[in-house]
Parts: structure tokens; sequence; C-alpha cells
């Protein structure tokens, strides 16, 4: 990937804008720390006042809780795609060093980069809305300028010809460009907060889908509605109450961007290539020409050379198509996954997951979070490669095994071939299924109701079944041959095919946790289940709102603590949110915590069940009534 960021004639180098670029970067970081205040001061402040307080953590992006600013910061991970590429075919290093020395070295150059990409996300996240939209637009700018100066200086390349730079590098200045209209959008707001011209938005106003997900668990189910569209049943369901974190879509961004990358590069490095191997066939070719002996090594050689250059070319140019689609698809996939698992455990289940996975550690899940991105976007751009490089296989064996003998006229030959291969394979399968069907006839009893669809796991002519099993067990042993390398087979495609899928484990059951990825992503989905369970974040808004600071709630939640609509009492109005609570969730009944001398305890759960049916009946004529 060097000659992606090749210098041009005149000397100027992205790596050294970067390298110079820290000094804004720091003085930046500096500025927005010195307006965050701390909640608490140290001791050795009170001798600069002025200081007390000053020089607060700077948070770039909340990866866990925040769903503000979600595509800003999304388009900011799309800005940093460039440098993100550039680490994963590490080729940035700051310095030279040996070779024991390069992982220190790569762990500098990361640290390097994240400091000059820091104000993209701390003007984002700053509080102070018209300081970080100042600085966002004067730092955005200059790396607009420093990227479109590059790019108009030395536009052209040596693979994909005049605008090289411009066809790479477009994704980054539309990045750049939404960055630059946020931050004059975040100052434009600021202004007409401070004339009061605009309401300031309260940032759970932001989150308020989590606590309509909560009002309709209070819901009766909803009756059936209209159909949904083919999009929405084959292709992508959309729910209103679900939104996913800032990492999934910066993340997933990242990847498409280095997806396109990779497919460029993929698809100008295998045209040079097969243009020095078309140079070669025809310095053979001339070679050839130029002895006297027709029938020398290189005149036989010359054909087939052809042959394949032609046959390669095009299987490369269809399968990096499939691969592309393939893991652009694989990126959206994983976050209908994510969707799908988190919601799965809000509801409490935990079926879907291996057992040992059920109760990971809390320093595994929240370390998870911090792996995640990474992994995933490393993970899709080596998934891509390696699925690209299987499917050149398939198709050059697809090619020579079908398309040319066809071609060539040699079908009868060919249809005889497969037609071997195919019977012997039908013989295997129909032998297997003669087993079946022979133990479904004769060696397993009668159903016990007619209404049965399976006869029932005992055996009938135990005798006959034993002289069955003798005779054919010779034979499974020569057919557990061709099962095992099938076994292979499969378990070697589909491991390379779903190498990139995080969200699923390519090894097998009880070996789990030898998967580092899959691993990474059951901490990860934990560590969000346990932070934004939207449940969880209503009740502690309660909790807070009511019953800490004695105030009450927002108009938000307001609709949780107002569902009977009467003022009858509070313990009234208690009684009656316990019975319904109770309705709605029989089982709950049975955990109830009662004093030992209940006389309920002997008596059984239905008729308690009933009890509190009738006391939920006379509370609710008691509530009709006022």
């Amino acid at each position: 990937m060097m000659w992606l960021m090749d210098e041009c004639e005149n000397g100027f180098s992205v790596d050294l804008f970067l390298h110079c670029s820290l000094v804004p970067a720091v003085f930046i970081v500096l500025l927005l720390s010195f307006v965050q205040s701390r909640s608490k001061a140290q001791p050795f402040e009170e001798r600069f006042p002025y200081l007390r307080g000053r020089f607060g953590i700077v948070v770039p992006l909340d990866f866990i809780g925040s769903l503000s600013n979600r595509w800003s910061f999304g388009f900011a991970f799309g800005a940093i795609a460039p440098s993100v590429l550039q680490l994963f075919s590490e080729s940035y290093t700051p310095m030279k060093v040996p070779n024991w020395a390069k992982a220190f070295v790569y762990l500098l150059g990361a640290l390097e980069v994240g400091v000059a990409y820091f104000p993209f996300f701390a003007c984002l996240s700053t509080p102070h809305r018209a300081l970080g939209g100042v600085l966002g637009v004067l730092y955005t700018l200059m790396w607009l300028t420093a990227r479109l100066y590059d790019t108009a200086s030395c536009p052209s390349g040596k693979i994909l010809g005049r605008y090289e730079k411009l066809i790479i590098q477009w994704p980054f200045f539309l990045c750049l460009g939404f960055l630059l209209g946020r931050f004059v959008y975040i100052i434009v707001k600021a202004v007409r907060i401070h004339l009061h011209l605009q309401d300031e938005e309260n940032e759970e106003d932001l989150q308020f889908h989590q606590f309509r997900y909560v009002k309709t668990l209070l819901k009766r189910p909803p009756e059936p509605s209209e159909p949904k569209s083919w999009f929405r049943r084959k292709v992508y369901d959309w729910d209103p109450y679900f939104k996913f974190p800032n990492r999934m879509i910066g993340t997933s961004i990242i990847s498409l961007i280095g997806l396109y990358t990779m497919t460029l590069l993929d698809y100008s490095l295998s045209d040079y290539t097969f243009d020095k191997l078309d140079a070669l066939k025809d310095s053979l070719a001339e070679i050839a020409s130029s002895c006297n002996h027709t029938d020398n090594m290189f005149t036989s050689l010359v054909p087939g050379l052809d042959e394949f250059s032609y046959v390669a070319r095009m299987s490369w140019l269809a399968t990096t198509i499939f691969a592309t689609l393939t893991s652009v698809t694989y990126t959206f996939h994983v976050l209908v996954c994510y969707r799908k698992h988190i919601k799965r455990l809000w509801r409490g289940e935990k079926n879907f997951l291996p057992v040992k996975f059920h109760k990971p550690s809390p320093a595994v899940s929240v370390a998870a979070i911090t792996r995640y991105s990474g992994w995933q976007i490393a993970f899709t751009l080596w998934g891509f490669v390696i699925v690209h490089f299987i499917q050149f296989l398939f198709a050059l064996i697809f090619a020579y095994g079908v398309v040319l003998p066809i071609q060539k006229g040699k079908f009868l030959r060919w249809l005889s071939s497969v037609s071997i291969i195919l019977l012997t394979i039908f013989i295997v399968v129909a032998i297997v299924i003669v087993q079946i069907v022979l133990v479904q006839i004769f060696f397993l009893q009668s159903k016990l109701s007619p209404d049965d669809k399976q006869k029932p796991l005992a055996l009938n002519n135990r005798k006959a079944f034993h002289c069955f099993n003798y005779f054919f067990f010779f034979y499974n042993v020569i057919m557990g041959l061709s099962n095992c390398i099938l076994r292979l087979l499969v378990s070697c495609i589909l491991g390379t095919w779903l190498v990139s899928r995080i969200d699923r484990t390519i090894m097998q059951r009880g070996y789990e946790s030898m998967d580092p990825g899959y691993n990474t992503w059951i901490g990860m989905i934990f560590a969000d289940h346990y932070h934004s369970n939207p449940v969880m974040l209503s009740f502690c808004h309660l909790l807070l709102g009511k019953t800490l600071d004695r105030r009450p709630a927002e108009p938000s939640y307001d609709t949780f603590s107002n569902t009977t609509g009467c003022s009858v009492g509070v313990r009234v109005r208690v009684r009656w949110l316990l019975l319904y609570t109770l309705l709605r969730n029989p089982k709950l009944i049975l955990l109830r915590k009662r004093k030992p001398q209940d006389h309920h305890d002997n008596q059984d759960p239905l008729l308690i069940a009933r009890t509190i049916t009738s006391q939920a009946q006379q509370a609710n004529g008691l509530v009709s009534n006022c």
C-alpha cells in the first residue's frame, strides 16, 4: 500500500504534514482542557485561584453511552481512514529501528496518529460548543487544504492514470467537507443559543428512544399491523426504539472506506501484474520465433501461458467484484447481528451464546470495548484478501474444469468425467438414505399415537438390527474416509469464508474460547448491554430524580410514573402498580418475599394467582371511581 503515499516531486508529503500537525493538535487539546473545569480541585491549586479546577480531562468520544452526533463522529472516523489504513499496512514507521523493536515503533506511530486526529473528536464532544466549533473549523480547514494541495500538485499516478489520487481520496474529502459544515452549524447554533434565539437541547431528549422502548414493554402486545414490505422482511427491518452507538457507526464507515481502497489497490496491482505476465509471454514468443527449431520448449509454453493469462485475468476481475460485495454485505450484517444480540440480552435471552459465555469477566468485557473497533476493521480487510484468494482458486478450477473443456469441443469427455463423479456421490448419498429408510421401516417400533409425526426411539427386531449393523460396519469404514475429507474441506472453506465475521465463531463447539475475535464480540455486547439497557436507565433516572434529588421527573419520563392518572393516595397507587405488574408477569408471584407466618406459603400457586386477580379487580374498581 506504499504506492498510495508516495511523495510528489514538489517534496510535499502527507506523512510530514502529519508530524507537523502535532503542534496545533496539542495546542487545541490544551486549550480545551483549560476551559474544561474539574469537579474536585487539588490543595496546591489554592495558590493559583484563576487556575483552580482548570485543565480537566478532554474526552474525545464516548464509546459506550453517548448517542449524540453519531454521524458526525462517523464522518470523523472516515476522515482519519487514510492513516488507519496506513497503520493497517504497517507502512507508517516514524523512525527506523531493529526488527525486535518494531512493535514499539508501531505503538509510537499509533499514538502519534491518535494525537494528530484528536482535535476532530474533541471539538465535537466538548461542552463549550462555540470554542469547539471555531477550533474545529480551523483544524479541518488545515487538513482539507493540505490534502487538496497534495492532490492538485500531484494528481496522476503510475497505475490508475491521470486522476489517481482524486479517485482514491474522494471519500476523505467528503468526510472532511461534512465535518467542516458540521462545525459551522455548531458555531451558528451556539450563537443563536447565546442570543436566546434558540433553546438549548437536553442530552436526554436525544436518547428518548430508549424510554419509548420501555413504554412498549408496559403496554399490551400490539395487534397485527399491515404486512411489511419485501425490503423489511428480507433485507433490513428498522427499529425506531434502537440506535447504534458511535463506535459501531464509525467502525462501519472506516471498514467501507477501507474496502473501497483495498478494491482499488487489488484491481490496480492485479492489472499491473497481468501486464507484466503478458510482457513475459511476448518475450517468450519472440525467443521461440527466433529459434530455428519449431519444437522447442518455448513454442509449447507460449500457448498455455497465453491461455492462463486470459483466464486468470478474467477470474481475478470477477472474484474482485464478488469478494467486495461479500465483505460489504458482512459489514452491514454485523450491524444487524449487533442489534439482534443486544435486544436478546435486553430480554434476558442468552441461549444463543455458548454456556461458558453466559457470564463473561467484567475486565474482559470492558477491555473488549477498546479492542473491538480496531479488530473489526482488521478482520474486514484481511477477510477481503483471504476470501478473494479462495474465490479466485475456485474460479480457476471452474474455468479449467468446466468452461474450457466445453469451449474446446470436449463436452462429451467432460460430461463423462463429471457423470462418474456425480454418480459416485449419488451412490454414497443413496446408501446413507437407504440405511435411514430401513431403520425407519423395520427397526423402530410403531407410533404411540396416530397423531405423532415420528416413531419413538425404541428398537424393534433387535436380532435383525444387529445383523444389519454388522454387515454395514465394513462399508461405513470405507465411506468414513470420504466423509472425513469432506468434513475437513467444508470446515476450511467455511472458516476462510467467515473469517471477517467477528460476531460468529469459526471454532467447533467447546473451543469457542480459543477464538479471540469472538471473545471480543461477546465481551463488547455484554458491556453495551450493562451500560445501555433501557429498563435500567429508566429505573436509574427515576431513582435519581425522585429519591435522591426529591424533584419531579422530567417530562420525557413522566409517562412512566403517571400510569393511573388518579390521585387516590400513594399507597393505593403503589398497590395498583404492584397488582398490574403481577398480572402481566405471573411468574413473579412465586418470587415474592413473604413473612414466615404468611398463610399463602402452603397454598397452590394457581390459587394465589386467582386471589391476586380478584384483588386486582377490586383495585381496578377503586381506581375507576376516582
